[in-house]
């Protein structure tokens, strides 16, 4: 992937189709975006395991997971981190949400959503809501240094809630 390719203005925007992808949950599964279709989808990038901010973002998206799930939506974290530190990461914080390895090549799926760090050599604090034909509704990103929170990914979700129901079947 060339720098060209990404995005001029960051984070891709709303009312875009959001690039597939598929990377490793585990160091024998991947998970891709297109097996979520159907659902709307939180694409949670973050820095790095083991950094205090991260640490507390994806402890506070855990307790918010329910909320989420109440929603129909999935939850799924993204870093430039192996596999391996993902997994003692989410055993440590008991994270019940997938941990996806941007790994190799590093960053590839964070420049493709235009959140790849390349001077730090990882993922932006980035946010998306992505609906259930695979368009991403709602995008944000946060200073390195600054939780998020869920507020924003609830609002986004509420909005789809509310439009999904109002659709004409």
């Amino acid at each position: 992937m060339t720098e060209q390719s990404v995005p001029p203005t960051g984070a891709l925007p709303s009312g875009v189709q959001a690039p597939d992808f598929s990377l490793s949950a585990t160091p024998d599964q991947t998970l891709s975006l297109s097996e979520m279709r159907g659902h709307p989808v939180i694409l949670a990038f973050y820095p790095a395991d083991w950094s205090p901010v991260c640490g507390d973002e994806m402890s506070l998206l855990n307790a918010v997971l329910p909320e989420f799930h109440r929603l129909g939506a999935q939850l799924v974290g993204i870093s430039a981190d192996g596999v391996w530190c993902h997994a003692a990461f989410a055993a440590e914080r008991k994270l019940h949400f997938p941990l996806l390895a941007d790994f190799e090549p590093k960053g590839e799926v964070a420049r493709r959503y235009g959140v790849y760090r390349v001077q730090d050599g990882v993922a932006d604090r980035a946010l998306f809501v992505i609906d259930a034909e695979g368009v991403i509704r709602w995008s944000y990103v946060s200073p390195l240094g600054i939780n998020p929170g869920a507020d924003g990914i609830l609002e986004a979700l509420e909005k789809l809630s509310v439009r999904t129901e109002g659709a004409v079947s």
